[in-house]
């Protein structure tokens, strides 16, 4: 039996619902930009913005809570647009203990969201978990309270399933894979869960976070145990719409056809295309999220990201300032969730407009110098410049 296909939005609501019917408080997103944390220039996952929560220093709303986190992860940014599964702009669910519940819960219920047919409705025979090498109590779990068997449940190491980012709690966890059919795979005969191909795709990660890391690799036990799951939205629609890619989940296409409606170039017509679309679809979200939470364009460090966008709208021929139109759809696909946009979005459009008029008589700026240069080089008869 084929699961529903739903869409983005349906997804996000659909996750903060269960876990409220879960005892959960439901949170709004934080920030992008990190409060009293210096480790990092923007929020990259969703426990990040808790971890005073993590480590007991300050006490939480409630000891469940579940959010929708928007996250920027910029290390992979040159991958941006070339891949399928790259983006810096992306939303991660998360449901979070904090010294309440553990192990049991968090896998029992992981598992009823995705597979109950009141919920998610995906397939339990495409499903497959993933735990620490040596955790033999979240196979048990698995084994014999989910009854998953043993030869479908697959043991890492601490680079796959070993979960921290710097310094602060981290801990072993338990991952659980989509199998997407042969079509997807590399036609390797080993070909299983753990492989670099686009065939298992991890859908969500049961972090157990049990442990403080100092940044110098020392690890001591936390005061509580607490439950940190990520699960990005991007990535579990991929596999309820059966589409290719983040860029082609519903509120991210409808983003690229605006663009391809300003500039012309349309999906799928060229490689080199394709990859300036995603890119400058990717950005224009991050961008306008950005811009939101009160982070402006410039050289360096958070404002870098915004500038990238408009270099990719001249590659596709478009001389004039367009992507202030763009931020019409990427506020209306996110206006439920992010109502916060909606009253911003005059000042969005405005900053997002003068950065590409400046960048514009930048770039025309430096295109006169070059022509001014190549037209001397010529008039002494060179042929090399």
């Amino acid at each position: 039996m084929a699961h529903k296909a739903y869409g983005l939005n349906e997804l996000r609501e659909m996750f903060l619902s269960f876990f409220e019917t879960k005892g959960h408080l439901r949170l709004p997103s934080f920030s992008l930009v990190p409060q009293h944390d210096k480790s990092i220039l923007l929020i990259n996952a969703g426990m990040t913005p808790m971890k005073t929560y993590f480590t007991g220093e300050e006490e939480p709303p409630r000891r469940r809570v579940c959010t929708c986190q928007k996250c920027i992860r910029t290390a992979d940014i040159e991958n941006i647009g070339k891949t399928a599964r790259h983006g810096t702009y992306f939303e991660m669910l998360g449901n979070f203990s904090f010294g309440d519940y553990f192990k049991h819960e968090a896998i029992a219920w992981s598992w009823e969201f995705l597979t109950s047919p009141d919920w998610v409705g995906l397939e339990p025979d495409r499903l497959y978990p993933s735990i620490y090498v040596d955790d033999d109590e979240a196979f048990d779990i698995w084994n014999k309270e989910i009854g998953i068997p043993a030869e479908r449940i697959f043991r890492f190491g601490k680079e796959d399933n070993f979960w921290e980012h710097g310094s602060g709690p981290c801990g072993p966890c338990s991952e659980i894979y989509y199998d997407r059919g042969p079509e997807y795979g590399c036609g390797k005969p080993g070909c299983t869960v753990g492989c670099d191909c686009d065939r298992y795709i991890e859908v969500w990660n049961n972090v157990f976070s049990q442990f403080n890391n100092d940044g110098h690799g020392n690890y001591t036990e936390l005061a509580q145990k607490n439950i940190d799951t990520g699960m990005g939205l991007e990535r579990l629609a991929c596999v309820c719409q059966n589409v290719d890619s983040l860029f082609d989940v519903d509120t991210v296409m409808n983003i690229t056809h605006k663009v391809s409606e300003i500039t012309g170039a349309h999906y799928g017509e060229s490689h080199k295309t394709d990859v300036s679309l995603r890119i400058i679809t990717d950005h224009i979200r991050s961008a306008t999220f950005m811009i939101g939470d009160g982070i402006l364009p410039s050289n360096e460090g958070r404002g870098y990201v915004l500038r990238r966008a408009a270099r990719h709208g001249k590659l596709l021929g478009v001389n004039d300032p367009f992507l202030y139109k763009v931020c019409d759809t990427v506020i209306h696909e996110n206006a439920t969730a992010y109502p916060d946009l909606v009253e911003k979005k005059e000042y969005i459009t405005r900053v997002i407009r003068v950065e590409e008029e400046n960048f514009g008589r930048t770039i025309d700026a430096g295109m006169k110098i070059f022509a001014d240069m190549l037209a001397a080089h010529k008039e002494k008869g060179e042929t090399v410049f």
